[in-house]
C-alpha cells in the first residue's frame, strides 16, 4: 500500500475544514501550527518535509488540543528541542503520550507503520524507547476502551475507508 501525503492532506481537509476551518499544509524543515490571522482566514497544521508520518504526528497534536489551545500558535505548548537532559526528556514524554497514542491509532487506521518517537537523538543519554512505547500502548488501549474522541473517530474512519483497513482492535497494537 502506498501512502502519499497528498492523500492525507485531502482526507484531512475534507473531514475538518467545513467545521473547524483548519487545513493540513505541506511545510519545510519545521512543523508548526498556526491559527487563523488577518492574512490567512483558516488554521494551518504545517508538517515537515512531505513526510506522511510528520503529518500524522502534527495532526495528533491538533486532535489533543481543545478549542482555546487551537487559537494559539503551536497550541501554546512548550517544546524543548533535541538534546534534552533526562529530566527534560521525562517531561517531554509525559506530554507526548496522548498525541503519540492518537498517532498510533491513525497509523493503524491508514495501514501505515507506527514508530514511537523519543525525539532526543543528541541528548546526553539514551531514552528507553520500549518503556515509552509501553506507556503509549497503555494509552491506546485506554482510548479504545473508552471510545475514540469525536475528531479522532472522524479521521480514523476517513482513513479506514480510503485505505480499506479493518476496524480497530486492541490486537492491532503491539509493542516492539
Amino acid at each position: 500500500m502506498t501512502h502519499q501525503y497528498e492523500d492525507l492532506i485531502r482526507l484531512f481537509n475534507q473531514t475538518f475544514y467545513a467545521d473547524y476551518h483548519t487545513q493540513l499544509v505541506l511545510g519545510g524543515d519545521e512543523p508548526i501550527y498556526l491559527p487563523a490571522d488577518d492574512v490567512t482566514p483558516y488554521h494551518r497544521i504545517i508538517f515537515a518535509h512531505g513526510f506522511y508520518s510528520s503529518a500524522l504526528h502534527e495532526i495528533s497534536h491538533w486532535l489533543v488540543a481543545g478549542p482555546k489551545r487551537r487559537l494559539l500558535e503551536d497550541f501554546g505548548y512548550w517544546y524543548e528541542p533535541d538534546g534534552r537532559t533526562q529530566e527534560e526528556q521525562a517531561t517531554f514524554e509525559a506530554v507526548e503520550v496522548r498525541p503519540q497514542a492518537y498517532e498510533w491509532i491513525l497509523s493503524v487506521s491508514a495501514g501505515f507503520p507506527f514508530t514511537v518517537s523519543c525525539d532526543n537523538l543528541n541528548g546526553e543519554f539514551e531514552p528507553d524507547r520500549v518503556q515509552f512505547m509501553t506507556r503509549v500502548h497503555r494509552e491506546v488501549l485506554s482510548i479504545l476502551a473508552a471510545g475514540l474522541p469525536t475528531r479522532v473517530a472522524m479521521l480514523s474512519h476517513a482513513l479506514q475507508t480510503f485505505y480499506n483497513t479493518p476496524p480497530l482492535s486492541a490486537e492491532q497494537f503491539i509493542v516492539k
